[in-house]
């Protein structure tokens, strides 16, 4: 009988054992979500990853915007100059009116004096 009592014994204090370290777990998980400083510090530490993960993705695809923008000014400045080469009395006439706005308002405040 004494050979079954410890036996008893011995299965007891093993279940005893493996009930304390599921109790201590149960006790870590409990304490780590009772611990809002440390929750939210996890919090702001994974949205903090997001935006910039967000802010990396918006920065190259504004990227590409502006490098193919560029590419169709290129092409479109281009194409103007082309034209100014082939008509250059627009421009001519544009540059000798503003001159001409210019005197005017030159005159006007010299009269004004």
């Amino acid at each position: 009988m004494t050979g079954n009592g410890t036996g008893d014994a011995e299965a007891l204090r093993e279940e005893i054992r493996r009930t304390r370290v599921e109790l201590g777990e149960t006790m870590e998980l409990l304490a780590a979500r009772a611990d809002v400083k440390a929750r939210l510090r996890e919090s702001a530490g994974q949205a903090k990853e997001r935006m910039r993960q967000q802010a990396a993705q918006t920065v190259a695809r504004v990227r590409g915007q502006a490098a193919q923008k560029a590419d169709v000014a290129r092409a479109q400045a281009s194409e103007k100059g082309a034209a100014v080469r082939r008509n250059p009395t627009p421009w001519a006439t544009v540059a000798a009116g503003a001159v001409a706005a210019v005197v005017v308002l030159l005159i006007v405040r010299g009269r004004r004096r």
